[in-house]
């Protein structure tokens, strides 16, 4: 009996789990992946780019703004929002999906978030051993990088395609800023007010970086090999 009881639980378990996931932002999507769902995925945001599979997926807007309409059309039974100043549309509070929203900053809420997309997606265990991986790696690179002087270094997380236009760099709070401390380096935006100052070239300059770390117009991380990277290379 005792048996027949845990089958039936782990039957309706099974059910539970949502089959069609849309996401509304490239982390998020990025963690779908990583966690062995993306063929549960059926929209992804029209800045996801990686991995090379999401081209194929349908687009549902941008993180900010979430086309409600395309969504809904995708049949999603679990929605993963990224945290935004706007509300969350009503249609999709009204659609019976489960929303889960999330919310990206420093490198214990992304922790978080695989944890709460691995326990809404029915990935739990996956999720767990991620983030254990996770940490190993950035524990292993701690100890590589003890007792080295720090470099100043400057992160562009955005800029105009082709141009050093439109620079967005990481600042303070941000995750980048994090990472590049436990790589042993030394923002130099790491007193900024934003997370994400948007800055000059003249900036740039005046920062005086030893180090610039230029991912601003990579939509695919294996384009920054080979003819692309030498023509980042060559802008700067």
């Amino acid at each position: 009996m005792r048996a027949l009881t845990l089958l039936a639980l782990a039957a309706a378990l099974t059910a539970a789990e949502p089959r069609r996931i849309v996401s509304t932002a490239p982390s998020i999507t990025e963690i779908l992946f990583a966690l062995g769902l993306g063929p549960r995925v059926v929209g992804v945001s029209r800045f996801c780019s990686y991995p090379p599979e999401v081209k194929d997926i349908p687009k549902v807007g941008a993180y900010a703004r979430p086309n409600a309409e395309v969504i809904l059309a995708a049949r999603p039974d679990l929605i993963v929002l990224q945290r935004a100043a706007a509300p969350v549309p009503p249609a999709l509070l009204e659609s019976g999906a489960r929303i889960l929203e999330v919310h990206h900053t420093g490198l214990d809420s992304i922790f978080d978030s695989i944890r709460r997309i691995g326990e809404a997606a029915g990935a739990a265990d996956r999720a767990r051993r991620l983030i254990q991986d996770i940490r190993a790696q950035l524990d292993a690179i701690r100890a590589r990088v003890k007792g080295r002087p720090a470099r100043r270094v400057l992160f562009i997380a955005g800029r105009t395609p082709g141009t050093l236009q439109g620079l967005v760099a990481a600042g303070k709070g941000s995750y980048l800023d994090e990472l590049i401390a436990l790589a042993g380096g030394r923002n130099v935006l790491g007193d900024s007010v934003a997370s994400y100052p948007r800055i000059s070239l003249e900036t740039v300059l005046a920062l005086d970086p030893e180090v610039i770390v230029d991912m601003g117009d990579t939509p695919d991380p294996a384009a920054a090999a080979g003819h692309h990277r030498q023509s980042v290379i060559a802008l700067w």
